[in-house]
């Protein structure tokens, strides 16, 4: 009897405890209450489409392709230039352009308090190419900037034309109203993003530090409008993007004996490499839900279905099936790890001969708080093989600093998108991609990273894509968007 009233008592303790613990998770749950800020919208401002997506698609037509050496599309960006500056007059006459290295454009239309700090807004000129041999699966040619069925199509059209003629349209529309604003605004547009902005943003990095210029804040290119994509949400997710992931590439290479492939030794080149960076891809960077993901998350989570809300309020429990979870699709699982992508191989010319040297390179999107130097270090552990050179190569950089989401220039963000996108709920988020604002952490300590457009799950597939398209009534509201970020923040 004693042991059965034992069993009992720890029955009935356990059942309390269980008890206990649900009370506190629903108690977490409903005591965190939503962080969306009460905005009211505002009236649509008028925007004649027609003409804009025609003015787009003409832009499109040039062929800005980013490459290694910028000179072989010179001719597009300078006829890029010469149809900005047609197609703005009002613009032009208020602010001062200059070009920097060569093909990159910065406005600066003074504020009339000099003592009232600037801001950026960044967007870029150039384009990724077509991938050979898609250019059949266009629905229109590529570069043919075709206004049709509803659309604006094309490279470019998204990335990121869309973004700089948007700002230009707004600019110009405030400047034919004789808007000034109070605090001075640059217009940073270089031509190199696609391949690391090192010429392009950085030359106009290093023009305003030398000018002395410190920037409130920049804002460019980033994350989205996005349906379906933050399970849970039955509503558009709009996603500020309030940190960067690093960007690190790594040559991996190793040699061996060349010779007969009829006498093979134990060990080749190709094998010594292919088992390492088959041992990279079994082991990578441990997830975590943390900083930033944390901070989104916790911020949609109280306007979730009441299971992800509850899983979401209560990390401190549930973070290993949130990470789980997470972990499913591509798209979330690089929001919490640092990602390996083997990229490249190369080894041998001849079948029958045994290469003396083979070498991969690997490219690494970093979380914030790691470093090439922890890559390096975490590669050269897992590998363990000193055989393997580990080389970093030009042009790596780290995470960026987070902005913080409590600062006047975010709730400005925030409110604005509130403003012309009702129906959205804002959230901070993580880039996974890497943009011109990285060059600019000289002169700022503040960098959202938006792009006001609304994508589904299939549209993220046209980006840098085949069929790159922007729809006529999305473009609208991305310039009416940039109109009211200017008199928000600089009226």
């Amino acid at each position: 009897m004693r042991i059965i009233r034992i069993l009992r008592n720890v029955v009935l303790l356990l059942i309390a405890a269980a008890i206990v613990l649900a009370a506190v998770l629903v108690a977490n749950t409903w005591r965190k209450p939503s962080r969306q800020i009460a905005v009211a919208p505002v009236a649509p401002a008028a925007v004649d489409e027609n003409a804009a997506a025609r003015r787009l698609g003409a832009a499109v037509k040039l062929q800005t392709i980013a490459s290694a050496d910028a000179d072989q599309s010179a001719d597009a960006f300078r006829a890029l230039h010469d149809l900005i500056a047609q197609s703005f007059p009002a613009f032009h006459a208020a602010a001062r352009r200059e070009i920097v290295a060569n093909y990159s454009l910065l406005y600066t239309w003074e504020g009339s308090d000099p003592k009232a700090p600037p801001i950026a807004l960044l967007a870029h000129q150039d384009v990724v190419p077509i991938a050979p041999g898609t250019e059949g699966d266009w629905q229109v040619p590529p570069f043919s900037g075709e206004v049709k069925d509803g659309f604006i199509w094309g490279r470019g059209s998204w990335d990121d034309k869309g973004n700089l003629f948007s700002m230009l349209e707004a600019a110009e529309q405030l400047a034919k109203d004789g808007f000034r604003p109070k605090r001075t605004i640059y217009f940073a547009f270089g031509h190199d993003e696609e391949v690391s902005g090192k010429r392009g943003a950085a030359a106009i990095s290093k023009l305003l530090q030398s000018r002395g210029v410190r920037l409130d804040f920049i804002f460019d290119e980033g994350l989205l409008i996005t349906d379906g994509i933050l399970k849970g949400v039955d509503k558009p997710v709009a996603l500020i993007g309030i940190a960067e992931k690093g960007y690190v590439t790594l040559n991996l290479s190793t040699t061996a004996t060349p010779g007969h492939s009829s006498l093979p030794p134990p060990d080749t080149a190709i094998g010594k490499l292919s088992a390492a960076l088959a041992r990279l891809e079994s082991k990578p960077f441990p997830a975590s839900v943390s900083g930033v993901m944390r901070e989104t998350l916790q911020t949609a989570a109280p306007e979730m279905n009441f299971s992800s809300r509850l899983a979401l309020s209560n990390l401190w429990l549930l973070e290993p099936l949130v990470r789980a979870q997470l972990e499913k699709t591509a798209q979330t699982a690089a929001t919490i790890r640092t990602t390996t992508a083997l990229t490249i191989f190369n080894a041998g010319n001849k079948e029958n001969v045994l290469p003396g040297r083979a070498e991969a390179i690997v490219n690494f999107r970093l979380l914030p708080g790691e470093t090439e130097d922890s890559v390096v270090a975490r590669v050269k552990s897992v590998i363990a093989d000193d055989r393997i050179k580990v080389t970093p190569l030009p042009g790596n950089t780290n995470p960026p600093p987070m902005t913080s989401t409590s600062t006047p220039s975010y709730q400005a963000v925030n409110r604005t998108i509130r403003e012309i996108f009702p129906d959205v709920l804002v959230v901070p988020g993580l880039m996974v991609a890497a943009t011109d604002s990285r060059n600019y952490l000289d002169v700022t300590d503040n960098i959202f990273r938006f792009s006001p457009v609304r994508a589904t799950a299939e549209d993220l597939k046209r980006f840098h894509g085949t069929n790159e398209r922007l729809s006529v009534a999305n473009y609208a509201d991305m310039i009416r968007f940039y109109r009211r970020l200017v008199q928000n923040v600089a009226q």
